[in-house]
Parts: structure tokens; C-alpha cells; sequence
């Protein structure tokens, strides 16, 4: 319980009331698409919960779990309270999952299965005029795409509430001061491929120990 408090207690004066992430304004589509169809549908698929959970905490805006729990608490007909707050305190790196660097990027995670945008342009129609190389950053796009798309940014739809390399890079070093607090130890970030496992302990060897107990 160490680790799970220290890092509760890292976010603890965050609070997402004033932010406009539960209303899809963050100014990442990818972010306010899975954000709108929650609230228009009451559902989203497990990889959309895993991206805004990482985006409200560690990856981004740096809030705790908890203020992301009472969202899907709310808005979620699949909603089952010791998932969801396991699933967000798991997904925010406070406990359960230790792998804090590996980080979900609101632009990038997107692209992987839907390179056109389509499900932008389904829960954002605002942005459906974009061209694919701007659907997932519009604010990138030159003044004279944004007026033929309709849609300026900063006008029609916000810009960016972070800077993703920024807030992401500033977060990771808060995740990893967090962990050495708890080791007693300037912990670095295991490189991918090479996290260690913890050796598991066989029935056998436990009823041998066992065994061993109850004769001395």
C-alpha cells in the first residue's frame, strides 16, 4: 500500500472540475471523440477507456484517478465500481501496473488503428473537413485549410489544454522521483523488452516450506 498512497498523494491536489476533459474541449480530437461518444452513448471500446485514463493522469493533465473514476461512474451503463476504480488505479500507474513510461499519446495511439480519422469525424463533425495529415493535430493546419474546412482553431474548436512532449515528459519525471521515493533508490525507468519479472514461487516449494515449519 506504500506505493499506492505515495502516488495518490503526488495527484491528490489536482482536481478535474475546472477542466474541460469530461466535456470532449481538450483540443486532442482523438481525446474529445472518446470523450463525446461517452457521453453520447454511455460506452467506449477498453483502448479508448486506456487513453483518456492515461491522458487525464500520468500522460497529461496530471489529475488523480480518482476524479477520472467519478466520470465513467457516471456516464459508463457498463459501470462496475471495484473495476473501474481497479482499472483507473491501474491505468494511472498508482498501483497494480508499475510500467509508468509507457505512455499513451493522444495523437499518436489514435493513428495506429484509424490512420483517416473516420472516428473523428463521426463524434467531432466540426472537424470532419480536415485533411488526414491535420485530423488528429487541426491546430497544425496553415489558416487557409482551417477556413475551408470551416473550422478555426481556437474559435470553432480549442486548442491544445497541454503540450503533450512537455506535460508528458514532465509527468514521467515526477512518476519516476514518485518510485524512487518508494525504493529508497534514484529508480530509472526499466527499458522495453528488459523489465524484470519477480520469481514465482511454486506450490511445491510453499508446501515444503511449510512442511519444514511445522517440524521445527
Amino acid at each position: 500500500m506504500m506505493h499506492y498512497t505515495l502516488i495518490v498523494h503526488s495527484y491528490r491536489n489536482c482536481r478535474l472540475t475546472p477542466l474541460p476533459y469530461p466535456q470532449g474541449r481538450t483540443g486532442f480530437p482523438f481525446i474529445d471523440a472518446i470523450m463525446t461518444q461517452l457521453r453520447l452513448e454511455g460506452w467506449i471500446h477498453h483502448l479508448a477507456r486506456h487513453a483518456v485514463a492515461c491522458f487525464l493522469t500520468r500522460g497529461d493533465l496530471w489529475i488523480s484517478w480518482e476524479e477520472g473514476q467519478k466520470v465513467f461512474e457516471e456516464l459508463l451503463l457498463d459501470a462496475d465500481w471495484a473495476l473501474n476504480a481497479g482499472n483507473w488505479q491501474w491505468l494511472s500507474a498508482s498501483a497494480f501496473f508499475h510500467q509508468y513510461f509507457r505512455v499513451y499519446s493522444p495523437i499518436a495511439f489514435g493513428k495506429k488503428t484509424d490512420k483517416n480519422g473516420d472516428y473523428i469525424r463521426k463524434y467531432l463533425p466540426v472537424l470532419k473537413k480536415f485533411p488526414v495529415q491535420y485530423i488528429y493535430e487541426p491546430w497544425k493546419a496553415p489558416r487557409s485549410i482551417q477556413e475551408r474546412a470551416g473550422c478555426i482553431v481556437g474559435k470553432d474548436y480549442p486548442r491544445p489544454i497541454v503540450e503533450h512532449d512537455t506535460a508528458s515528459k514532465k509527468n514521467l519525471q515526477r512518476m519516476k522521483l514518485a518510485y524512487a521515493r518508494r525504493s529508497g533508490t534514484s529508480e530509472e525507468p526499466e527499458s522495453k523488452g528488459k523489465a524484470q519479472k519477480r520469481k514465482g514461487v511454486s506450490v511445491a516449494e510453499l508446501l515444503t516450506k511449510k512442511k519444514k515449519k511445522n517440524s521445527d
